[in-house]
């Protein structure tokens, strides 16, 4: 274990090069440095001043990848920011840091805040009217968004941060030009690592935001059209009186913040919202079943993006791979699911433990990018009386373990209407059907 104790992050100032494209961002933990680099598409005009408030904003959310080598108890920045930017601070080091701090048991991080000099808010302008871009992770859900941008004539450009081989199949599959940005994290912090410094999850979908809506920006586009569903602002426990949610960054809270960083930081209104925000997992696995051109490519398991094999898609033992197929499983022919996975996990006995986290019999929700438990139990609920999968044994196992209440709850769930807090504009919100 690594024991040097760290006083406080810093943070020197970047630079841009526009010829290159390439963003060099600095940190100091201390008397250690680090320099990440952010390689962004090479623009074709001038760089607007937007842009490089936006840079700001993503070297100061991207300093959580050094500030947890030792979690030090300030942290501090020259760069002046606005009430709405310093709030987007607070909360991604210790919100999006909270999974970490439980799992370190750092309970300092939950309360820490950024020192910054004070700024006042930029006049946001509208991006709308621009073409989207379109992250994507080649999953059901971001392909569900841009199958539905480019139903509305709107035209995206799909995006991803260091695109596998998973996301490259989805981009060559969808047919449209992509614009690719890529992040290379300084190698001291891998050394750091290997030699026992502090690690764990990290607000990641915060870091590749502001660098799509660098992107974005920096070539004229419009908004960034997230594909974050509501479920993501379900938290997986309570610890010291705070929610530790793995999916903080893609919650509905983050997306408001960054949202109100952008427009009183950057001057950009608008720039950033998750079209699927008001539909659960299990609405969009509908929605993902209409597209078919898509099954020999989309995974949404976070193992497969370390394989090479392009045949091993699914790794078919995680709590991701289990919901999703739980997720589609309704919706679609058993054998084109199971085509899709490469196997069925609904068939098989050993997945019982796992089904039971998800839906709630055993433990608490995974630290995983899953759905909530009405959800799961939803899907079952479908699956138990389904001709089609009444021999699947694990159906049957879990449909028995289930008690009267939640299959009441089920019955009268909501997961099918679009609800909750969202930033939808109203011009996009007709995108999505039920």
């Amino acid at each position: 274990m690594l024991e040097t104790q760290f006083r406080r992050l810093s943070f020197p100032a970047l630079t841009f090069d526009p010829a290159s494209g390439e963003a060099r961002l600095p940190y100091a933990l201390d008397e250690l440095e680090f320099i990440e680099t952010v390689t962004f598409p090479v623009p074709t005009g001038p760089v607007p001043a937007a842009f490089h408030r936006v840079l700001e904003l993503l070297h100061l959310v991207a300093g959580v990848s050094y500030f947890k080598v030792g979690a030090p108890p300030e942290i501090t920045t020259a760069t002046p920011l606005s009430p709405a930017a310093t709030a987007l601070l607070d909360a991604v080091y210790t919100k999006g840091m909270a999974e970490y701090a439980y799992r370190n048991e750092l309970p300092h991080v939950l309360s820490l805040s950024v020192s910054a000099p004070a700024a006042s808010p930029q006049s946001p302008v509208s991006v709308a009217g621009k073409r989207p871009l379109s992250p994507v992770g080649g999953g059901k859900d971001s392909i569900v968004t841009l199958e539905a941008l480019r139903r509305g004539g709107l035209d995206p450009v799909p995006f991803a941060v260091n695109p596998n081989w998973v996301i490259q199949a989805v981009f060559s599959a969808s047919g449209l030009t992509p614009l690719v940005a890529r992040r290379k994290i300084d190698p001291k912090l891998f050394d750091l690592n290997a030699a026992g410094a502090l690690n764990g999850h990290i607000p990641v979908t915060a870091i590749n935001s502001l660098i799509a809506v660098a992107t974005a920006t920096l070539h004229g586009l419009g908004p960034v059209v997230m594909s974050n569903e509501r479920s993501a602002s379900d938290p997986n426990l309570v610890w010291n009186e705070h929610e530790i949610n793995h999916q903080w960054s893609k919650g509905v809270e983050a997306e408001g913040l960054l949202r109100g960083a952008l427009a009183a930081h950057a001057g950009l209104a608008d720039a950033y919202f998750s079209l699927l925000r008001p539909l659960s997992e299990l609405h969009i696995a509908r929605l993902f079943a209409a597209h078919t051109q898509y099954d020999e490519v989309v995974t949404s398991c976070n193992a497969a993006f370390k394989l090479r094999d392009a045949s091993a898609r699914w790794c078919g033992h995680c709590p991701k791979c289990r919901f999703v197929f739980l997720a589609m499983a309704p919706f679609m022919p058993r054998a084109r699911l199971v085509a899709i996975f490469g196997a069925d996990l609904l068939a098989d006995e050993t997945q019982i433990p796992g089904y039971k986290e998800l839906l709630g019999l055993d433990g608490h929700k995974p630290f995983e990018c899953v759905g909530e438990v009405e959800e799961s139990v939803v899907a079952l609920s479908l699956l138990r009386d389904s001709p089609e999968w009444t021999d699947a044994r694990v159906v049957s196992e879990l449909a028995a373990a289930i008690p009267g209440a939640a299959w009441t709850a089920a019955a009268n769930s909501d997961v099918f209407t679009p609800g909750g807090t969202n930033y939808v504009p109203p011009a996009f919100a007709s995108l999505v059907t039920p």
